[in-house]
């Protein structure tokens, strides 16, 4: 099935030169907004599996279009020009899958949409630890959700722990030397047994528990 893409971003160069780079790795662009009440409208009207969003769009900032379209099912992956760490952690507490400062290359951004399709966290190289550090802040406040945990397989756990770490589903297959796709499968379902959406929250949920501690 052809990934569907959606692209905001307020520079008509910038955005058609996106679309038309994603359109030649074999997606599907199914839309295109120049501002953030656009977006959210026609995000809803399409719900694309990806959402590939600027944070900087007149009328509505990203991180509020996010939070916006976050109950979709579409993935958002940030593209801005800020690499701050306020607007890193707003787009990431928003419920984005993942980050890339406009310093990444076509093949980067073309690969980042397509871990996004898959439920992976990509990050600029640098951001990732931004957010796992603010995680691990989170984590040390008392837990708001006391729920018993769902028991989990010795591999899921094992997976679990280098989610926490940080590595991608590539790294986990070479470390753990299975393939990349029964990472995915294992991924997805402890997804399932947890209740949550994506990689970023198995992440958090992770980090509560100590599992990105080296033992």
């Amino acid at each position: 099935m052809t990934l569907r893409v959606f692209v905001a971003d307020d520079h008509p160069l910038w955005r058609d030169a996106l679309a038309a780079d994603l359109e030649r790795a074999g997606f599907t662009i199914v839309g295109t907004a120049a501002d953030g009440p656009a977006t959210v409208r026609r995000v809803t009207a399409v719900q694309p599996d990806v959402l590939l969003l600027d944070l900087n769009l007149p009328g509505l900032h990203g991180a509020d279009v996010c939070a916006q379209v976050a109950g979709l099912g579409t993935k958002v992956l940030i593209l801005s020009a800020s690499g701050e760490e306020r607007d890193v952690l707003a787009a990431m507490k928003a419920g984005a899958l993942g980050y890339l400062v406009k310093s990444a290359t076509s093949a980067e951004i073309v690969d980042a949409v397509a871990a996004t399709a898959r439920g992976e966290a990509t990050f600029t190289p640098g951001l990732a630890g931004l957010v796992l550090g603010e995680y691990r802040k989170l984590a040390s406040e008392p837990p708001a959700d006391e729920r018993p945990v769902p028991e989990l397989t010795d591999r899921e756990v094992e997976i679990l722990r280098l989610v926490a770490m940080g590595l991608s589903s590539k790294e986990i297959a070479e470390q753990l030397v299975i393939s990349h796709r029964t990472v995915q499968n294992h991924v997805q379902n402890t997804l399932g047994k947890l209740q949550l959406h994506n990689r970023v929250e198995l992440t958090r949920f992770a980090i509560e528990r100590g599992l990105d501690e080296v033992r």
